[in-house]
């Protein structure tokens, strides 16, 4: 196949995403994040009502003011997705302001990096809350509506390391692998209502975090990359959006590894 239809095709697959994306209501959790960033403006791009949350006020002021001055149809709320009350709430607000939810991307999540033998019982738990613990507390929230209309997409984003584990990260692991699990179950659930589960589990990735670490170490990092670089936050936008697109309504219960070859499954 030629690069001419290849960017034809890759073209038209844009433009019916836009389509078929435009008025939906998508909500983001963590999407003041680096990769949370990237997927709000990709899907704003095409035509959504954007929903994310926060617990930082000054940050997410600041981020939603660039997000608007760039044009993007986006809202936030405060909300601890780890917390029940806060995620009821927050159901509440949207259904209120924008209506129902169509997409759900669980992308809010911490660390707490320690060797498992320092590592406290409140590392364990904070990290088990807001990263594992969120998938029932935000997600029970808007897929009974999704059942209800007949179409919802809820993509989980997770972790290489939930796949292959990581030093100093047991808590944050077994959270990311236990994502998965989330979303193998509740995709048989859902499937014959028209709604749809998938876990994207991103490497090393170039958001600001990633670019922090000390030159030598990243350099290390991406030694053990077969393609040679991070991956860049809107590649892992893409596939969320592709994922949350009618094209990709055949597509439920699987794990989509974007990490450049570095663990192949």
């Amino acid at each position: 196949m030629n690069m001419v239809l290849k960017d034809e095709m890759a073209l038209r697959l844009g433009r019916a995403m836009q389509q078929d994306l435009d008025g939906k209501v998508a909500l983001v959790t963590g999407g003041t994040g680096g990769i949370g960033t990237a997927i709000c403006s990709q899907f704003a791009e095409l035509g959504c009502r954007v929903v994310t949350t926060y617990r930082n006020s000054n940050k997410a002021s600041s981020w939603l003011a660039e997000m608007r001055a760039k044009g993007y149809n986006v809202t936030s709320y405060a909300c601890d997705v780890g917390k029940l009350e806060d995620c009821e709430k927050l159901a509440d607000a949207v259904h209120t302001d924008l209506g129902a939810v169509d997409i759900v991307v669980n992308n809010a999540g911490i660390t707490r990096d320690t060797t498992f033998r320092k590592m406290s019982y409140q590392q364990w738990c904070e990290v088990m809350n807001s990263n594992l613990d969120s998938m029932f507390t935000v997600t029970r929230q808007f897929i009974d509506g999704m059942a209800e209309r007949g179409w919802g997409r809820v993509i989980n984003i997770s972790s290489i390391n939930g796949q292959k584990g990581q030093f100093g990260q047991a808590n944050y692991s077994t959270a990311k692998a236990g994502m998965h699990g989330f979303t193998m179950a509740l995709a048989q659930e859902v499937a014959r209502k028209g709604v749809t589960v998938n876990t994207v589990s991103p490497g090393y990735i170039a958001t600001d975090m990633v670019m922090a670490v000390p030159s030598e170490v990243r350099e290390k990092i991406i030694a053990q990359i077969p393609v040679g670089r991070l991956g860049q936050p809107q590649e892992i936008a893409a596939l969320v959006a592709f994922l949350a697109s009618p094209a990709a309504g055949y597509i439920t219960g699987a794990n989509f590894a974007a990490n450049g070859g570095q663990y192949m499954c």
